[in-house]
C-alpha cells in the first residue's frame, strides 16, 4: 500500500515512525510547506517525493491513501479533495473547527465511498484500550470521568517547542480528545453540556483557559478543565471513576487510583498509541470496512463541540 503524508511537523514525524513498522506499507510522497525541511526529512525517512504541492501530490496514481498532519483550518478541505480524488484519508485531530466543515466530510465519505478516518487517538493508546476491554466484559462500568488537559503555550508552538504557522484551538482540538473518549467509554449521547472559558489571548484570539461539563443519557458525568496557561506537568491526565474501582490514564500508562501501575504492555502489538491508530487505519482499507474512529462514528462529538461553541461565540 502507498501511502502520502501531509504536514512535516511534529506529528507528522511520529506517523512516519509508525508507519514504518507497518508490514507492506510505503510512503512514497511527502508534502511540506517549505521545500527545503520537507525534502530533508524525505531523505531522513526514505521517501522518492518530496513537494509543496498538495494538488501534485493528488495526481499521482500511486497512491493509495492520504494521512493528513496540517493545521486545524486545512483539515476539512483537504481531506474532501484526497476522496474526490479517489484516496482513503486519515486526517489527524481534529477533523474540523466547525460543525458544517465535520459534516461536509462525513457527506463526502458517504458519496465516495472512501475510507475516512479521524486521529482520535486515545480510543488506540493501550491505557485507555485496557479500560474499554473492562467495560466491554461487564467488568466495570463508568460513573464519572475527571479529566485534565494541561500545557504553557503562549506562542504558535509545535509539540516539539518549534514555531509553528497556525494557532491551536483548546475547544476543537484538546477538548475533542476528551468529550469523543467520553461517549465511546460510555457508549451513551450527551444529555446536557455546560462551557465556561477565561478571557481571550490579545495576540493568538484564542481562549487560554476552559471548563466543561458534560452529562450523558445514561447519567455519567465528565468534568474538563483545559489550560494553555499551566506551566507544568503538561499533557492530559484521565481519571475514571467506575462502579468497580478508579484509574487514571496517562497517555499511555495506567495507573489504580492508588497510583499502582497496571501493566497494559500485551493489550495490542505496540505500546505506542499513533502507531496503532495507523495500523488500524491501513487494516480497514485492506479490510474493505469502516474503521474505528470513522468520521462517522467520531461525528458525535463534533456536534456536542459545535453546541459548545454556540455557546461562547462572541464571549
Amino acid at each position: 500500500m502507498k501511502i502520502a503524508l501531509v504536514g512535516g511537523g511534529a506529528f507528522g514525524e511520529k506517523h512516519l515512525d509508525g508507519l514504518a513498522k507497518i508490514d507492506g506499507v510505503e510512503v512514497v510522497s511527502l508534502v511540506g510547506r517549505r521545500l527545503e525541511p520537507t525534502q530533508a526529512m524525505a531523505e531522513k525517512y526514505g521517501i522518492g517525493h518530496a513537494t509543496t504541492d498538495f494538488d501534485e501530490m493528488l495526481a499521482r496514481a500511486e497512491i493509495d491513501a492520504v494521512i493528513l498532519c496540517t493545521p486545524t483550518q486545512m483539515h476539512a478541505a483537504q481531506a474532501i479533495a484526497c476522496m474526490d480524488a479517489g484516496k482513503h484519508v486519515e486526517v489527524e485531530i481534529p477533523l474540523a473547527d466547525s460543525l458544517a466543515d465535520a459534516e461536509a466530510v462525513l457527506a463526502k465519505s458517504q458519496e465516495t465511498g472512501r475510507i475516512c478516518m479521524v486521529g482520535h487517538t486515545r480510543r488506540f493508546n493501550p491505557s485507555h484500550q485496557w479500560v474499554k476491554n473492562r467495560i466491554d466484559a461487564g467488568e466495570i462500568a463508568i460513573q464519572s470521568m475527571d479529566v485534565e488537559t494541561f500545557f504553557f503555550r503562549r506562542q504558535n508552538m509545535n509539540a516539539k517547542g518549534e514555531t509553528r504557522s497556525w494557532t491551536d484551538h483548546l475547544l476543537w482540538h484538546h477538548a475533542a480528545h476528551t468529550v469523543d473518549i467520553f461517549q465511546y467509554m460510555t457508549g451513551a449521547d450527551v444529555a446536557e453540556m455546560n462551557i465556561l472559558q477565561g478571557p481571550l489571548h490579545p495576540e493568538l484570539g484564542i481562549a487560554m483557559d476552559m471548563s466543561i461539563q458534560m452529562k450523558s443519557v445514561k447519567g455519567q458525568i465528565l468534568t474538563l478543565a483545559l489550560s494553555f496557561n499551566n506551566d507544568g506537568p503538561l499533557g492530559t491526565f484521565f481519571r475514571y471513576i467506575c462502579d468497580n474501582g478508579t484509574y487514571l490514564a496517562r497517555y499511555d500508562d495506567l495507573f489504580t487510583g492508588k497510583e499502582e501501575q497496571i501493566d497494559v504492555s500485551d493489550v495490542d502489538v505496540s505500546m505506542n498509541g499513533i502507531e496503532l491508530q495507523d495500523r488500524e487505519f491501513i487494516a480497514a482499507i485492506r479490510e474493505g470496512r469502516e474503521p474505528n474512529a470513522s468520521v462517522a462514528r467520531v461525528l458525535p462529538c463534533y456536534r456536542a463541540l459545535g453546541a459548545l461553541a454556540a455557546r461562547v461565540e462572541g464571549a
